[in-house]
Parts: structure tokens; C-alpha cells; sequence
């Protein structure tokens, strides 16, 4: 890839993206769920979007933050059938192969924008398609390297690429990007592994935070986010990175074996806020199997049944996404 290099140091990794070190420890990837049309990890095993947070405390912020993020809502899954957004949206994943060509990207958020040629071309898959006035995102996994792709605000002009951001990350390693940078999400994070997929929903086998926003937040992120949006100073404003838990408590009457599945994983893995957006929407790829009835189900859980949780037991390295587990209670 150019303009890339990965050198070993010890059980850490450093990965030179564009002139840009990123240092992390690297993790196994044992069990780590692929990538649907790869052998590639979603990251390592270990990797804090993988972390089992069913035990941990919940954090001294969770009350305050909460009072600012309009609980009385309903939980809104931002991807499947929807009347008012087409019969199958949601955030697209592109697969492709190491001959795939790769183009130069002009960035508008040059300086925290990751200087390599990017596998984009006709088969590029955007979402909301390529006229959307929405985020229009690209997430772009070569099989041959397991490297991820993700862009914001994506779009051809002129025969030429532009994007809002671009970011690239090795998906079988932990390191993070440089703290005080964004990549195609506010909080600086891959977008990919936050992405509910339909086959691991319907395997009843989702292994990892889910990705959702809200409206109003912090000018502060926190460890493994590395970046913010927010419009308010104050810490009693959710910060990007807080992760969510769903009460264990909570009990989905009704719901089928696609949506039982979806809320185990947020009462196992939480969710993550990533974004700025529409409050409690949490997001999913786009693909024409989400079934009605899940979706219809998932909009009756009860933002109020959620409480954030103190992550920093889990941190190994400031510059790593990898973790310790807390032992069970």
C-alpha cells in the first residue's frame, strides 16, 4: 500500500499511514468475528469494541448525561426497511480484492486525514447513493491486506474523489489514530465494527458495541474515542466514546430470535456513541434481508432501560484499543 509501512516493536505495533504513526498492542484475533466476504477480523478479539461491559461499574456521569439525551424515547435502528427511507438503508460495505485500483482522495479536513490511495471506483458503494445530501459514507475492506477504508461526506467530481475525511486502519491490529484526530465519525473511531450486520444477527451471534448518536454533546471524547463535535463545554454533556449498557433487567417481550438477538448484544457489548445525530439512532449495514418485524421491534426499546458505564478498567495503553477483562462478578 503506499505511503504505509508496519513495523513490530516488541508486543506493539506501529503503522505509518501518510506520515502519521499510530501505536497499539496487538491483540489475537481468536474468534473474532470476519467480515462477511473476507477471512479478515473486525479487529482483534480483544479490541475494546469486542469487551464484555456486563460487569462493570456504572460510571459517576451516567445520571447527568442521561438528563441530556432525551430519555423518554424509543431506541430508532437506522438501517433496514424503513416507509419514509426506502425499502433497504443503512451504511454499505464494500469488499474488494488487492488489484482493485486505488485513487487519490481530496480532503477537506486535510490535516487529520489519513494520505493514502483509497480502493474507490464505480463498484464503491456510498450510502444514501452517490446524489445523497446526507453523511454519505464509504466503508471499504480489502480481503488481501484486511485493511479498512472509511470516508465522510464521499463523492466523484471531475473524474476526481473528494471526501470530508478519510481514515485507514489494519483490522488485525488495536492501534488508534492520533489522539485529537477524526476519521469518518465525530468520535475518530471506525465506523465498521459498529455496524450491526445482518449475518451475524440472524446466527444470533453479534459479538461487539453497536454505534449509535445523539444531538447534543461535549467538547470531550473519551480513550478509545479520539475525537469531538460537541457544541457544549460542560462534562455533564455525553462525551464521544461513553458506552452504554442496556439494564440487564430489561426484558423484550414478544421480540423474535433476530431481535433477541440484537438485544443481548446491547446488554453484553453496549453501544457506542460515535456521531452526532438524530437521538438513540443506532446504525446498521445496509442490507435488503433486515427483516420488518425486527425493525418494528427494535424501535420498543425504551431509552430510559440504558445507563452509561466506566470503560477505564479496561484500558491496557492511552494509544491502543486493546483491553483486560475485568474478572466476572
Amino acid at each position: 500500500m503506499t505511503g504505509r509501512r508496519t513495523t513490530v516493536l516488541g508486543l506493539a505495533v506501529a503503522l505509518v499511514v501518510g506520515g502519521a504513526t499510530y501505536v497499539g498492542v496487538t491483540g489475537s484475533t481468536a474468534d473474532a468475528r470476519p467480515v462477511a466476504g473476507t477471512g479478515c477480523p473486525t479487529f482483534p478479539a480483544d479490541n475494546w469494541w469486542h469487551a464484555d461491559v456486563r460487569h462493570l461499574p456504572v460510571n459517576k456521569h451516567s445520571r447527568a448525561w442521561l438528563s441530556h439525551m432525551h430519555t423518554g424515547l424509543d431506541l430508532h435502528p437506522d438501517f433496514g426497511p424503513s416507509y419514509g427511507d426506502g425499502p433497504d438503508y443503512g451504511i454499505p460495505i464494500t469488499v474488494v480484492g488487492g488489484t482493485h485500483a486505488k485513487v487519490r482522495v481530496h480532503f477537506r479536513y486535510s490535516s487529520e486525514s489519513d494520505h493514502v490511495r483509497y480502493p474507490l471506483g464505480a463498484d464503491t458503494r456510498i450510502e444514501g447513493g452517490r446524489r445523497s445530501d446526507g453523511d454519505r459514507h464509504a466503508i471499504v475492506v480489502d480481503r488481501s491486506t484486511c485493511r479498512l477504508y472509511e470516508t465522510y461526506a464521499t463523492r466523484k467530481r471531475d473524474g476526481r474523489w473528494y471526501a470530508g475525511s478519510g481514515a485507514v486502519w489494519s483490522l488485525t491490529s488495536n492501534a488508534l489514530r492520533p489522539d485529537g484526530w477524526t476519521s469518518a465519525d465525530a468520535a475518530g473511531l471506525p465506523i465498521l465494527p459498529g455496524l450491526l450486520r445482518w449475518n451475524e444477527v440472524r446466527n444470533g451471534d453479534v459479538d461487539h458495541a453497536i454505534r449509535f448518536t445523539t444531538d447534543i454533546t461535549s467538547r470531550h471524547h473519551l480513550w478509545p474515542a479520539r475525537h469531538d463535535a460537541g457544541s457544549r463545554q460542560r462534562l455533564t454533556y455525553p462525551p464521544m466514546g461513553a458506552r452504554f449498557r442496556l439494564r440487564a433487567s430489561y426484558h423484550p417481550k414478544g421480540f423474535g430470535k433476530a431481535a433477541r438477538a440484537v438485544v443481548h448484544a446491547m446488554k453484553t457489548y453496549g453501544l457506542v456513541l460515535a456521531d452526532n445525530g438524530s437521538p438513540w439512532y443506532f446504525q446498521g449495514e445496509q442490507n435488503r434481508h433486515w427483516p420488518s418485524r425486527m425493525i418494528e421491534e427494535l424501535k420498543r426499546i425504551p431509552a430510559r432501560k440504558f445507563v452509561a458505564v466506566d470503560t477505564s478498567s479496561l484500558r491496557v495503553s492511552r494509544d491502543s484499543g486493546a483491553t483486560r477483562q475485568p474478572p466476572a462478578s
